[in-house]
């Protein structure tokens, strides 16, 4: 459901529906956020990229000599896009971690910097991965341990990251790393760019339960970085990763979209299941599960266009990404669940498998939807994070 569009913008959607329509490429669409299978479909997404660059229809909120629109951009319209992209069920472009950089670079970097890498970016060429998370400093990221001590002409880098996505794929890394253990844990982090294939890095694909490794475990063995990898200034790394992550508003709305095309596709499952020799659909129990995943979508895709109005207004409320991200994760694992349970012993065939319903696509969204519960702030963090800065409750 779309929320207070204006006229112009609803012109501009109905501009990158019969974009994405016409360009998507044939690519498997699946669960969560993935990486390409091999280097044929690396090559098809780096296209893909390159053609949404040039569309504007991503990187729009750079400034006009880098390639964006400026102060022309509309914030609602990257909002648009996401949804589109969704909707289409046309994969993202393979620059997530890319785009997160190209903000730091445009917000922090130097000039140098950006003539470096935003041509490559745009192009698709560029890879990027993202080197934040470590064993142990997930939810707490600025608890991270990997340090970069300084050594002739730059710094030295060791540690390890994990959940990596596009690890095995990536030219550069965008790495959070300490520089000054004495300081307090927030303030002694700074960001780099981190060239992968320099002497000392260690990728190594992480298979997961959905049969893909889509991302990696990173060890970082006295890397040698140049003084001119790092982004901005010595120590501001916490900022840095903080103002390029806030650039990104999109997700949680294009989620919302894909969650609505799950809820309409559990409908036809449950018109074609039979059960006790009716529809399942036709079963009051069936209706009211679907019927309360329904309403909740209804309600997630509400709480987006409310906190997207917030967000333009500068009055966002610093619970209002939590609150929506705890939604949309948890729907996503009640759909994969219940739509298994409607197939029944189906339920338990795979990809491949003559039976599999729907292609297996259930099995695949139910093993990765739990991973939407971890990745990005658990659960737990997002209603800790409701309860004491939305509710004022003690911590």
């Amino acid at each position: 459901m779309d929320y207070g569009l204006t006229p112009e913008l609803e012109q501009f959607r109905k501009e990158v529906r019969e974009f994405v329509e016409t360009h998507k490429p044939d690519v498997p669409v699946k669960a969560g956020v993935r990486s390409a299978d091999d280097a044929d479909e690396l090559a098809v997404l780096k296209e893909w990229t390159r053609k949404l660059f040039e569309a504007g229809y991503i990187g729009a909120d750079w400034p006009e000599r880098y390639g964006g629109a400026g102060a022309a951009h509309s914030p609602e319209k990257d909002v648009v896009v996401g949804e589109e992209l969704a909707r289409g069920r046309a994969p993202a472009a393979v620059q997530g971690a890319g785009l997160l950089v190209a903000h730091a670079l445009i917000d922090f970097g130097t000039e140098e910097q950006r003539e470096k890498y935003l041509p490559g970016i745009r192009s698709g060429e560029l890879v990027f991965c993202q080197l934040f998370s470590e064993p142990g400093s997930g939810s707490d990221l600025a608890s991270l341990r990997t340090k970069a001590v300084p050594a002739d002409g730059g710094f030295t880098v060791t540690g390890q990251k994990v959940w990596t996505t596009n690890g095995h794929w990536a030219d550069y890394g965008y790495l959070l790393a300490r520089t000054n253990p004495d300081a307090p844990k927030h303030r002694g982090i700074s960001a780099f760019l981190l060239d992968m294939r320099s002497p000392g890095v260690d990728v190594r694909p992480l298979r997961e339960m959905t049969g893909t490794s889509d991302f990696n475990e990173i060890f970082l063995d006295d890397v040698p970085v140049g003084s001119d990898a790092l982004i901005g200034d010595l120590d501001n790394g916490w900022l840095i990763a903080n103002s390029s992550l806030a650039h990104e508003r999109s997700a949680v709305a294009s989620a919302a979209v894909r969650l609505q095309q799950d809820v309409d596709a559990l409908k036809e499952l449950a018109r074609r299941t039979i059960r006790y020799g009716c529809p399942a659909i036709e079963d009051g129990a069936v209706q009211e599960r679907i019927g309360e995943l329904q309403a909740s979508v209804e309600a997630l895709s509400a709480l987006v266009y409310a906190n997207i109005g917030r967000w333009s207004r500068g009055t966002e409320r610093p619970h209002d990404a939590a609150m929506a991200k705890l939604m949309f994760s948890e729907i996503g694992v009640e759909t994969a669940r219940f739509a298994l349970e409607l197939a029944g012993e189906d339920g338990i065939l795979v990809e491949g498998d003559p039976q599999v319903v729907d292609g297996g696509r259930w099995q695949d969204e139910f093993l990765y939807a739990r991973a939407y519960t971890i990745a990005g702030g658990t659960s737990e963090i997002m209603r800790n994070m409701i309860a004491e800065r939305g509710l004022g409750l003690p911590r």
